[in-house]
């Protein structure tokens, strides 16, 4: 029994796919040197996920039936560049936090201010009406 169930080849195959597109060269891409001899190193981020599955089927043939699928996805997000220049590293970072979430996060406390603000204030107090004066 050292036959090899076809699910073990779609995750071997996919796994094999992840590692061609990412390495570490990926994560800490190679280097970028400028005319002036300054050098240039991006710094990134990356994820990856992925997922297979399959189910054999009774057959009344002595051949197995199966049925599968895997799928992968990888995510690459830049962060930073490491600037080598006369003998100095500096490192400069890339806003990555101003994304729609963050946005809505940070209105969030304006907002409950601003409904505050609505049922604090005050009403105005009924003008008071001179006293008539009698002739």
């Amino acid at each position: 029994m050292n036959e090899q169930h076809p699910i073990q080849g779609m995750m071997g195959t996919t796994m094999e796919k992840i590692r061609e597109m990412v390495d570490v060269n990926t994560i800490i891409g190679d280097p970028i040197t400028c005319p002036d001899g300054t050098t240039i190193i991006p710094v990134s981020r990356v994820g990856f996920g992925f997922a297979a599955g399959g189910s054999d089927w009774p057959s009344k043939q002595p051949q197995k039936l199966f049925g599968g699928g895997s799928g992968a996805g990888v995510s690459i997000q830049p962060l930073a560049f490491l600037v080598v220049s006369n003998g100095e590293v500096q490192i400069l970072k890339l806003d990555t936090t101003e994304n729609t979430a963050n946005r809505m996060v940070g209105i969030v406390p304006d907002v409950i201010q601003s409904i505050g603000d609505l049922f604090k204030k005050e009403k105005p107090a009924p003008s008071e009406a001179p006293a008539k004066e009698e002739a």
